[in-house]
C-alpha cells in the first residue's frame, strides 16, 4: 500500500496547519468523533479514543481555539488582565489561577496593563475577540468604555485584589485600607509617633494604604501633611533607597516608616546599612505584602502578608462556578492579611 497522504491530506499539509480532517482520516471515523474524542466525552468509547489521540499524536495535530470558540460561543481560555509582572505579588497570583484552572480544562491569556485605562481597554477589545470564556481583572480602576465593555460581553467576570458591597460584582481580595490601619495601629503601639508614609507607583491599591495610615495617625492627633512622601515612578528597590534618604533628613525626624510595598521597604533597608542608619533603633521600617526576601533583611522586615495565591485560587474556583453556569456561594470574598512583626519595628 502506497504510503503518499491523499490529495485532501496533502491539500490541509500544504497550509502549513494539520486539520480535524485529517486526524479522523488517518483513525478511520468522522470529524465530529475526533472532535467528541479530543475533548473525552464519556460516551465515545475509550479504544476510539486511544485511536484518535494516536493519529492526533503522529500527525502532530493542534486544536483551533478559534474555531472551538466558534462551535461552542466562547473559548478554552479566560483573559486575566494585571498591571504589572515586574511585582512578585501578581506572579503568586498567576501562578494560583493556572493551577486552578488547568485541569478544568482552562487556560489563560494574560494581559499587561501598566496601571494604563487606555491600554487595559485595548487588551480588552483584543481578548474579546477571541471570544474567552471568563475574565479576571484587576480592582475597579478603569475606564467607562471598559467597563461598557465588560458589561456588554456577556463574559463572566471575577475582580481580583480588592472588595465591593455591590451584590452584583464578584470579586476576591482584601481590605487594603484595614490592613494598613492594622500596620499602623502596630507602630503606634510600640511609641513610634512621627510615621512617615512613604509610597511610589500611587496606584488605587496604595492610595488606599495612604487612606488607612491617614486616619489612624489622625485619630491620634498624629496626621502630618509633611509626612507624606508620594512618589510616581514605579516602585522598586533603588526608588526605596532614594525615598529613605530624603526621609531620614526630614525635620523634625521621622521615627517610624512606612512603606507602600516590601520593595520600597527592601530597599530602605540596604541604603540604611550603607548610610550607617541604625534600624530600629534610629527609625522603623515596615512595609507592605511580605515579598520574597523580606524575612532575610537586616534586620527582618516588618510587612502585612496578603495571601497573593489564595485571591488566585478563590478568584479561579469563583469563576469556574460562572463559566459553568452556576451561582457561587459568595459573590465578595475577603481573604484577610496578617500583620508580620519582624525586627525592623
Amino acid at each position: 500500500m502506497s504510503s503518499r497522504p491523499s490529495s485532501s491530506m496533502a491539500r490541509s499539509r500544504a497550509t502549513g496547519r494539520v486539520t480535524l480532517s485529517d486526524v479522523a482520516q488517518l483513525a478511520g471515523v468522522s470529524p465530529i468523533t475526533v472532535s467528541r474524542a479530543l475533548r473525552g466525552e464519556r460516551a465515545v468509547d475509550p479504544d476510539l479514543i486511544a485511536r484518535v489521540k494516536d493519529a492526533a499524536l503522529k500527525l502532530g495535530y493542534v486544536p483551533d481555539p478559534a474555531a472551538r470558540a466558534l462551535a461552542s460561543r466562547h473559548g478554552s481560555h479566560v483573559a486575566v488582565l494585571i498591571p504589572m509582572l515586574s511585582n512578585a505579588l501578581f506572579v503568586d497570583l498567576l501562578e494560583a489561577v493556572q493551577r486552578t484552572l488547568r485541569p478544568a480544562g482552562y487556560q489563560t491569556l494574560i494581559g499587561i496593563t501598566h496601571y494604563d485605562q487606555g491600554e487595559e481597554e485595548q487588551l480588552l477589545r483584543e481578548q474579546l475577540q477571541h471570544r474567552p470564556a471568563g475574565l479576571l481583572v484587576t480592582g475597579f480602576d478603569r475606564n467607562d468604555a471598559t467597563r461598557a465593555l465588560m458589561a456588554g460581553s456577556g463574559v463572566p467576570c471575577v475582580h481580583l485584589m480588592e472588595l465591593s458591597d455591590d451584590a452584583s460584582i464578584y470579586t476576591v481580595g482584601l481590605s487594603q485600607t484595614r490592613a494598613a490601619a492594622a500596620l499602623t495601629q502596630h507602630l503606634l503601639a510600640q511609641g513610634y509617633r512621627r510615621i512617615a508614609f512613604a509610597a511610589a507607583q500611587l496606584d488605587p491599591r496604595t492610595l488606599q494604604r495612604r487612606d488607612g495610615w491617614r486616619t489612624e495617625m489622625a485619630a491620634h492627633g498624629l496626621h502630618d501633611t509633611t509626612l507624606e512622601w508620594l512618589n510616581p515612578a514605579p516602585s522598586s528597590l533603588a526608588v526605596g533607597g532614594q525615598m529613605f534618604a530624603q526621609i531620614i533628613g526630614q525635620n523634625p525626624p521621622v521615627d517610624a516608616i512606612f512603606f507602600c510595598n516590601d520593595d520600597l521597604a527592601q530597599g530602605a533597608l540596604l541604603a540604611a546599612l550603607r548610610l550607617g542608619v541604625a534600624v530600629p533603633e534610629r527609625v522603623a521600617i515596615a512595609g507592605f505584602n511580605d515579598l520574597t526576601g523580606s524575612d532575610q533583611m537586616l534586620p527582618p522586615l516588618t510587612t502585612v502578608r496578603t495571601p497573593r495565591a489564595d485571591v488566585g485560587t478563590a478568584a479561579a474556583g469563583m469563576l469556574l462556578a460562572l463559566m459553568q453556569g452556576k451561582e457561587p456561594e459568595r459573590t465578595s470574598v475577603d481573604v484577610g492579611f496578617e500583620v508580620i512583626v519582624r525586627g525592623s519595628t
